[in-house]
Parts: structure tokens; sequence; C-alpha cells
């Protein structure tokens, strides 16, 4: 079997701090083979750079996937270019900085494809994910069986349909991107294992990761306002999932919401 632990999109240095003590603990409780993270949001809540990227790789995160906010800080560029281990989400443009997806190998020497799609419903323009998938989806299976999706959307029907289009091709697929974890966490049928959303690691008496006093008076008077990441109500949102490696189908999966 193959352990994985996916964590939820981890929020500026609160989230950082939280996964730095916590994620140690985590692998040793679900012996963990394999840690991936969403971490488009990790430097300052918006983007990821070569200092906070390499925290958390020092921390025991193995892969990052990512979504619409991975180029947010210009000065990285450079770094996410040459990092192979930060996947850019497969369907923008082939000129779009960052990695396709990420192979990584377990200690027993299993191979875990990984990768990352952004959903096109309230979003930025993008390709189809679904044909996007389709298209790439016969060079990774001559990779491994075992193949994870962070499917970024807004439209929780956008992720559902995709995990069912996805069905029987896939090990797993998680979805981010709305920072607010869902109860539905499920096998499929055809055996991925699935959930609309992860949720958010990092400040959650917040409004999605930012302090709340700020986000209300922007909706409330419609005048712009400096965004600043809040601090209070630390919550790690993940998800454990337990693969059978010689058929790629998800055994197991079990939704972790930790309150500190």
């Amino acid at each position: 079997m193959i352990n994985i632990l996916f964590i939820g999109d981890i929020f500026g240095k609160p989230g950082r701090d939280l996964v730095r003590e916590q994620l140690p603990k985590l692998k040793e409780e679900f012996a963990i083979d394999v840690c991936i993270a969403n971490g488009e949001n990790i430097a300052s809540g918006r983007g990821i750079t070569q200092k906070t990227a390499e925290q958390l790789f020092d921390a025991g995160v193995d892969v990052f996937t990512s979504g619409n906010h991975l180029w947010d800080k210009k000065e990285s560029f450079d770094f996410l270019k040459e990092e192979k281990r930060i996947v850019k989400p497969l369907n923008f443009p082939e000129t779009a900085i960052g990695s396709r997806y990420c192979v990584h190998t377990t200690k027993s020497g299993e191979k875990i494809v990984i990768l990352a799609l952004i959903g096109q419903v309230f979003m930025s323009p993008a390709n189809s994910p679904f044909s996007t998938f389709e298209n790439i989806l016969p060079e990774l299976q001559q990779i491994s069986k075992n193949i994870i999706v962070d499917f970024h959307a807004e439209a929780t029907a956008e992720k559902r349909a995709f995990g069912f289009f996805a069905d029987g091709k896939i090990s797993a697929m998680f979805g981010t991107h709305t920072h607010i974890q869902t109860a539905d966490e499920e096998i499929l049928p055809n055996g991925i294992a699935y959930i609309t959303d992860v949720g958010m690691t990092g400040p959650h008496n917040s409004v999605i990761g930012m302090k709340k006093e700020i986000i209300i008076e922007k909706i409330f008077t419609g005048m712009p306002k400096r965004f600043e990441v809040a601090k209070d109500g630390l919550q790690l949102n993940a998800v454990y999932v337990q693969l059978d490696e010689q058929t790629g189908k998800a055994q197991k999966i079990t939704r972790i919401k930790r309150h500190f």
C-alpha cells in the first residue's frame, strides 16, 4: 500500500508555521509515503517564493501543486523554471512557467504521478481541463498507475463532474481553491479517492485567510482595501489516502481537520 497525505491550500506564514510544526507528527501517525500540498498561497497569502517553498520542503512536503496564484510573485519566476517539485495547472498555456507534472518515487520504489488542473467556471481563462487530461493520460499511464490530480476550481459541480470523468483512470482527485473543506470524501465507483475541497491550512478566523474586518469593509463599502493575512484560529485541513500500488485504486480516504 501507498500512504498519501494531501494538505489543503497552505496560507501565508501562519499556515507555513503550522505545517512545519505538525507535519512530522502527521507523517508518523499515518505512516506517510508521500506528502503533497497546495502551495500557491504560501508567500503572504498570494504566490510562492524560493524561501517559503524550501522551508516546507525541509519540513517534509515532497511536492507542491498550485493554481491561479502560482505566478503572483515575479521574483520567483526563475525558481519556478528550475524547481520540478512544483507543478503548474497543466491546462494553462505551454508557455506558462512551471512543471507540467511531477513523478515522485517513494522509498520503496513506487512511482506516483502528481499534476494539477484548473477549472473554467468563474476562473481565469484556461484550456479545458477535461480535454487536457484526456490528451496527457496515456503518457501518465506509461509512467505509473498511481496518479494524483489537484483540481483547482471554484464550482463544486465542475469538480464533481471531473471526479466522475476521471473515475477509474486515476487514483485520487483532491479539490482545492475555495479554502472551505467539504464533508464529501469518498471512493467513487471505479476506485478513485475524491473530495470536492480539501480546505485551507492556516488562519480560519478570517475570510479565506485574510483579516475578516478588511474583507467585510471592502464588501460593505465597495472601496479597494489592502489585504492582510489573518493570524488567528489555526486549522490544518488535509486528507489521508491509501492506495493499492498494484492497481492504482484507492482503498481508503480519511478527511483531516485539526484545530490549534
